[in-house]
């Protein structure tokens, strides 16, 4: 099983490449994935954070379970909510548990990609599903939830990690 990837890895600061083989292989990195996200007992998951620098997701939060490939996000809600948000690429040194901090998102968002036949798919979402889709996009651009931290958030997470 791959690992997750840690702050400080490159692959997680650089932009991910679309994907263009709808294959088995796909379709088995897809099922890894999700392997791998309930291992860490994580909620989502981007290609990033076990060093595949391709843009796809999956995740399982609120009911709601699935996987977007290319997805292309839309904030229909601007409205921001602030919640205690962690990742599991931004772990404790001590406890190797993600660090959480007040994070602001939309509160509400529309996703559109594709499954893992190419077949096109949207999701709306609001509350944790919307935060969730959010933070693993956020993946795909090379992003973490640290960067929308004060400074001074950011750097009392970064110093408690590895």
């Amino acid at each position: 099983m791959r690992e997750i990837r840690s702050v400080g890895d490159p692959v997680l600061r650089t932009p991910a490449e679309p994907v263009t083989d709808f294959d088995r292989e796909l379709r088995r990195l897809i099922d890894e994935m999700f392997s791998v996200m309930y291992a860490a007992e994580g909620v989502g998951l981007a290609g990033p954070q076990i060093g595949v620098g391709r843009r796809l997701f999956v995740y399982d939060i609120t009911n709601r379970k699935g996987h977007l490939i290319n997805p292309e996000l839309t904030i229909d809600d601007p409205e921001q909510i602030v919640e205690e948000e962690g990742c599991l690429s931004v772990p404790s040194r001590q406890t190797g548990k993600p660090l959480y901090a007040p994070t602001a998102r939309a509160a509400g968002v529309t996703v559109r990609g594709l499954d893992r036949l190419g077949r096109p798919v949207t999701v709306r979402a609001r509350g944790m599903l919307a935060r969730c889709f959010q933070h693993e996009y956020d993946h795909l651009e090379g992003t973490l939830y640290v960067d929308r931290l004060t400074k001074e958030e950011r750097r009392k997470i970064l110093l408690q990690a590895p």
